[in-house]
Order: C-alpha cells, then structure tokens, then sequence
C-alpha cells in the first residue's frame, strides 16, 4: 500500500478558503490537515477554523486512487459526512454543507488502493445522524456491512430512525449480484438500497432515493458473485 496525496478544498463562512492536503496512507484511516503551502502548520480543522462554518466543498476530499469515505470526526462520532472522489474524475463541486466547525473536530479520510474492493455505504437520517458502514467481499456470497466506528450493523445503529439520503461505492462493478446494497427488514426481506457508484468510472453523489425506516436486526447487505 503506497503514500499518497490526499485534499480538499474548503470555503468558510467568512469567505476564506482552505486548503486541505496531507501525506495518507492508502487503506489506513488517516487525519487529512491543512495545507503547509497555505498555513503556517499542518492542523486538524477544527483547530484551525474553530467556530466557523463550512460553507461549501470548493473541491471534495480525493485521492489518486479514490477515497472510500471522509467524515468529520467529533468526539468520536461522524457529525458530517463531506464528498469525495477520484483525481481525474471530478465532475462536480462539493455543494453545500452548512457545518459549524469546534475546536477538536478532525477530517478523517480513507484512501483507496487500485486493487481495493470495500464497499462503502454513508447514509444521513431524518434524525439528523449522519452514518458509514463498510464491507470487503471476498468471493461469492453475502456481505453484511457494520458501522465504521462501532462495528455494528445497520439495526443496531440506526434504530427507529429514517434513512433520507445515501451514498454507496464500490469498484466491483458486475461482480455485484446485488447492483449495490439491499437494506433487509428482520425477516430478510428487502426494503431499501442503493446502487453503487464505481469511483474510479463517476463521481459519487448522495441520493434521497431508496431509504426505509430502521429497526432492529434490519441489515445492510451485500452480493456479490465472485
């Protein structure tokens, strides 16, 4: 697995602009600072933006091989999902984001490598959580995605909330029986998904389509035929 460059560009509220770009290592959850070209040192954002509001994603977060997931971490939980993609293949700014930075927030991001088949699932709620949960396939069979933090699946973690908007990516391609994820009831019975988006080929975007209500023991699901 390689070092590679990872970035963003990020407009606050105040009209500054910030430029975020470190040194990752793919495959490894890795803190993504500000820019050393730009600032003075290398610093977590929230540190560096205390108070202020993201704006807008002027470029979202990227990699040469892609970037499976970004999140702001805060006290140890997501409290916003930022978009990401593949150098090479951005098509679209960021858009809004209206997120209001504190001291101690961190952008945690997730290189890619070339060869790397997690699949990557970030959802937003109704409720206003915001939620990831990945998977590796590794031949033919199912695959149930857990949460990125906690390890738990889909039931467990979003109990009696809604899921309003999703974003789901892969590189499988057609080896995906499935086309993406299958959100499945307790009696394994589909009741929502989404299609996964192939980085590498299309910038992946959030969608409003394909949420369903969360109960316990619902899952997230994965097939793939190889």
């Amino acid at each position: 697995m390689a070092n590679v460059t990872a970035h963003a560009t990020l407009l606050l509220g105040n009209g500054s602009v910030v430029d975020m770009s470190s040194t990752v290592a793919e495959g490894t959850e890795t803190e993504l600072l500000t820019s050393t070209t730009y600032a003075v040192a290398a610093t977590s954002i929230g540190t560096f933006a205390d108070g202020q509001i993201i704006q807008q994603v002027l470029c979202p977060v990227a990699a040469p091989n892609g970037i499976s997931y970004a999140y702001i971490n805060r006290r140890g939980a997501i409290a916003c999902i930022l978009p990401v993609a593949i150098d090479g293949q951005i098509a679209h700014m960021g858009g809004q984001l209206g997120f209001r930075l504190q001291a101690g927030d961190a952008l945690q991001v997730l290189a890619s490598t070339a060869a790397s088949r997690v699949f990557s699932l970030a959802v937003k709620t109704a409720q206003g959580t915001s939620a990831i949960f990945t998977g590796t396939p590794s031949g033919s069979g199912n695959t149930d995605l857990t949460h990125i933090l906690t390890g738990q699946g889909l039931g467990a973690s979003l109990q009696g909330q809604t899921i309003t908007s999703q974003m789901a990516l892969s590189v499988d391609g057609s080896k995906l029986s499935s086309g993406g994820y299958l959100h499945l009831n307790d009696r394994a019975l589909p009741i929502g998904g989404a299609a996964a988006v192939n980085p590498q080929a299309q910038q992946p975007m959030f969608s409003t389509q394909g949420g369903a209500n969360v109960a316990l023991n619902h899952v997230a699901r994965v097939t793939t035929s190889s």
